[in-house]
C-alpha cells in the first residue's frame, strides 16, 4: 500500500481475504477507516469511540495498519485487545465495548458489517470505559 491509501487500494489490496469473509460470515457492507495523527478531529472521534457501546451485529475489523485498544466488558470482568497490522477482531453482537485510538492515532482497518446501514452504536451510558487503560502512543 502507499504511505496514506485510499478506501479503493485498501480494498483491492485485500480483494481475495474480503471475499473470503463475505462468503462465510455474508457481510453486506465493507469500507476502509483510517487516522492520522494530524486529523483535525482526532480528538473528538476517541472521545465518542471512548464511550461504552454496543452494536446489534457483530463488529469486525481487520487492521491493515497501526493499531488501537478494543476494550470488552462481558459480564463482570474486562478484557483488552490491542489489534495491530494483520490482526482480525470480531467482537460479538451486543457486546459492551470500547475503543481506543490514542491521542496520536495512526491506523488502517477494513470494516465489515451485515447491516447496510454501517456503524451503528448504541451507548450504554456506563462511566466504566473511564476507569480503564488508555493506549498511549
Amino acid at each position: 500500500l502507499s504511505d496514506a491509501p485510499q478506501q479503493d487500494e485498501v480494498i483491492a489490496a485485500y480483494k481475495a481475504d474480503i471475499g473470503r469473509l463475505i462468503d462465510e460470515e455474508g457481510y453486506q457492507t465493507v469500507d476502509v477507516v483510517s487516522m492520522v495523527p494530524d486529523h483535525p478531529e482526532k480528538a473528538a472521534f476517541r472521545q465518542k469511540f471512548l464511550e461504552e457501546h454496543r452494536h446489534s451485529e457483530d463488529e469486525v475489523r481487520f487492521f491493515v495498519e497501526g493499531q488501537g485498544l478494543f476494550t470488552l466488558h462481558i459480564g463482570d470482568r474486562v478484557y483488552e485487545v490491542l489489534c495491530t497490522k494483520g490482526d482480525l477482531i470480531s467482537v460479538p453482537a451486543n457486546t459492551p465495548h470500547w475503543f481506543d485510538m490514542g491521542p496520536n492515532p495512526r491506523f488502517v482497518a477494513i470494516r465489515l458489517f451485515n447491516n447496510p446501514e454501517g456503524w451503528v452504536a448504541n451507548f450504554t451510558g456506563s462511566d466504566i470505559a473511564q476507569r480503564f487503560n488508555r493506549l498511549e502512543n
